[in-house]
């Protein structure tokens, strides 16, 4: 697949070593208003890095977009020129609508939603795909791409807020889980390297048991929770606190600021 990244900035950077650490390209095309940053990836076969979005767009089929909210309508402007029946388009931008896209591209193209996380420089992103009518014939596309880079699901795109939140921002609220676990290891007597690797593989292990079981966590957590037992102990402890109201109360904050943005885009 001949891909372009335009913009490569901490997403689009994840998004490209993934593709090239999984092989997922013919050629790929990373552009970057200063490309100094990035012009070690030149190295590698197929990677070329530039400033010139037109010439990135020019050499390749998918066009995967990965600048801020208000860069993104400039850019459309100076490439839907070069836009041919051959291009898709996959926004990861937050908060920026199809029909906004369209209103600058117009509606004869292959448009994809895409919100992929941070795991997927290391293939294990959640990403999250909606289109528009035409970019239906094209979803497939995308779902090759993110399959590649970890697991995709096609969602309306009214859902798509509430997946920035699940997906994207999630990282960010596992990551202060597996923080919050290390400390407490360290408390026990842990160093710090050691309560880390704790910390991340059990949290690794409590997902694939989940994943390859389809079981509720509930069902994990009753094996592992025993009458008067220390596990149930420091659950309760922990909901006593209320972890749970917590994280969920800050999730749903993570989505009313995102409508938020999405007010002031308009």
């Amino acid at each position: 697949m001949k891909i372009a990244i335009i913009g490569t900035g901490n997403l689009g950077l994840s998004i490209a070593k993934g593709l090239i650490t999984n092989n997922a390209i013919t050629s790929l095309y990373m552009t970057r208003r200063n490309p100094a940053g990035i012009e070690s990836y030149a190295e590698y076969k197929n990677v070329f890095v530039t400033s010139d979005n037109v010439e990135a767009v020019q050499k390749s089929d998918i066009l995967i977009f990965a600048v801020q909210p208000a860069q993104l309508g400039s850019i459309l402007h100076d490439i839907k020129n070069e836009l041919t029946d051959k291009h898709v388009l996959i926004s990861t931008i937050t908060g920026y609508q199809i029909s906004q896209i369209e209103d600058i591209v117009g509606t004869d193209q292959f448009i994809i939603r895409a919100m992929p996380n941070t795991a997927i420089a290391v293939g294990a992103s959640m990403t999250c795909l909606a289109s528009n009518e035409k970019g239906m014939k094209r979803i497939k596309i995308a779902e090759a791409i993110f399959n590649r880079l970890g697991n995709s699901l096609i969602i309306p795109e009214k859902q798509m807020q509430a997946a920035t939140v699940v997906c994207a921002s999630g990282i960010a609220f596992w990551m202060r889980l597996i923080r919050a676990t290390t400390q407490a290891a360290i408390q026990l007597g842990f160093d710090a390297k050691e309560a880390q690797e704790l910390a991340m593989h059990t949290c690794n292990g409590a997902s694939k048991l989940l994943i390859d079981s389809g079981n509720h966590p509930e069902e994990e957590i009753d094996r592992v929770t025993t009458p008067k037992g220390c596990t149930i102990e420091g659950l309760n402890e922990m909901e006593h606190k209320g972890l749970s109201s917590s994280l969920i109360q800050g999730m749903v904050a993570s989505f009313n600021k995102i409508n938020v943005i999405k007010t002031d885009q308009k």
